[in-house]
């Protein structure tokens, strides 16, 4: 009695595919056999060892127009399975519909609810002009390092001919539906203080923990006003704030020596509004003054901040959101409070819009008993069946001759 569609959701949710060593194997060769059984050409990209990443292909009947692109990514995050109320890889489904696993929602559900729609497409003997790919990714999850980062910049990617691209979004409460048109630059700082070492009894000057408190003082003080601030204004989301957390600190040898250096990990999200060099020249200022021997480093340093238009004299746009209009669903726009693929789509200059169709769903992205129920999963198969004929139908843009 289960809709063929669900069952092979679940199907794709029990490939165990979690970090640290996802069976990636495994998801192509499902991903391919679903292609395949679709009659899409399919293609396979090694951007490193043991990184893949399969391209499947409807071909429309004018290729030379530019593509769309329906990107997701294969990988999921570790799980603490006794926080769970089932196993987070057998994908059981409850008397209420939902299906609890890992990648429920992030975003194994867009991978099929894509394939689905083109099923439901091609059988209707559906066709249109643009091309549309599918891309499934991996390494997201980490960075995507060793995925889209290195993809984008490949002879493959430039030959898909891109002009849109689907990613992910999340998954919204209320009734509407978020829409990212761009996201936050992360940045990972490490900030190291260097000073007078001694004997635990003693108390010495110009210590590196005396350092430390005045840098994590200023860090955290930063990060409450941009709390307050997200707080008393209700315009505001997570993505229209900059974020910032202490996640690591280091230092010390025993209890009874006062150590010579500490060093303190922050993890920052920053919005495209925010002027990225003035903001580093604030980093700078805290540092400074928490004394000399004071330095930071970049592990992370994005600095892109290009953003999708959702101005509708943009034609993309204007179909998404036409098509949209027309189901009656009601958007919300937003930056997006973390980071996903879309941003290296967007650094290679191709418009990029993040999107899961998930109203009336707790975001459960990497939190405990994550599920999606089959209900809300088979609506998303009907938005995307609209969505793509509306933007794999886009009249040719006069770059386009």
């Amino acid at each position: 009695s289960e809709d063929p569609s669900v069952t092979l959701f679940r199907e794709y949710l029990r490939i165990d595919t979690v970090h640290p060593k996802p069976d990636y194997d495994a998801a192509v060769r499902f991903l391919e056999r679903v292609g395949t059984d679709l009659g899409l050409a399919c293609q396979k990209v090694e951007v490193c060892q043991g990184h893949v990443v399969l391209i499947l292909t409807w071909q429309g009947t004018n290729p030379r127009l530019r593509s769309i692109l329906l990107n997701s990514h294969t990988d999921v995050v570790p799980v603490f399975e006794e926080h769970w109320t089932y196993p987070p890889f057998e994908a059981v489904k409850d008397s209420q519909g939902d299906i609890y696993a890992r990648g429920a929602q992030d975003m194994k559900c867009v991978s099929i609810q894509y394939l689905e729609a083109i099923r439901r497409l091609k059988a209707e003997g559906k066709c249109f002009a643009r091309t549309i790919h599918l891309s499934f990714v991996p390494d997201e999850e980490v960075g995507g390092h060793k995925g889209m980062e290195m993809f984008v910049q490949r002879p493959e990617f430039r030959a898909l001919n891109v002009g849109f691209t689907l990613d992910e979004g999340l998954a919204s409460p209320s009734d509407t539906f978020s829409v990212f048109y761009g996201e936050k630059s992360p940045w990972w700082i490490k900030v190291k203080c260097v000073g007078s070492p001694g004997h635990g009894s003693r108390f010495i000057s110009n210590t590196a923990a005396e350092k430390m408190h005045k840098v994590i003082s200023s860090f955290l003080a930063f990060r409450e006003s941009e709390k307050q601030r997200l707080k008393s204004d209700s315009s505001l989301t997570l993505g229209d704030v900059t974020s910032l957390n202490l996640t690591m600190l280091e230092g010390g040898v025993s209890f009874n020596v006062v150590p010579s250096e500490m060093a303190a990990g922050f993890d920052i999200r920053i919005p495209p509004t925010v002027d990225l060099q003035a903001f580093e020249e604030q980093v700078a200022a805290w540092c400074r003054g928490a004394g000399d021997g004071v330095t930071y480093e970049f592990h992370q340093k994005c600095m892109d901040q290009h953003i999708t238009s959702t101005e509708e004299s943009d034609p993309w746009w204007k179909a998404f959101s036409g098509a949209c209009r027309d189901m009656k669903l009601q958007l919300k726009l937003e930056i997006f409070p973390a980071a996903t693929d879309s941003r290296y789509i967007r650094a290679v200059r191709h418009p990029a819009i993040g999107f899961s169709p998930m109203n009336r769903t707790p975001v459960l992205l990497h939190d405990h008993n994550e599920f999606l129920n089959e209900q809300v999963f088979l609506r998303g198969i009907d938005i995307y069946a609209r969505l793509l004929p509306a933007l794999a139908s886009v009249p040719p843009l006069p770059a386009e001759g």
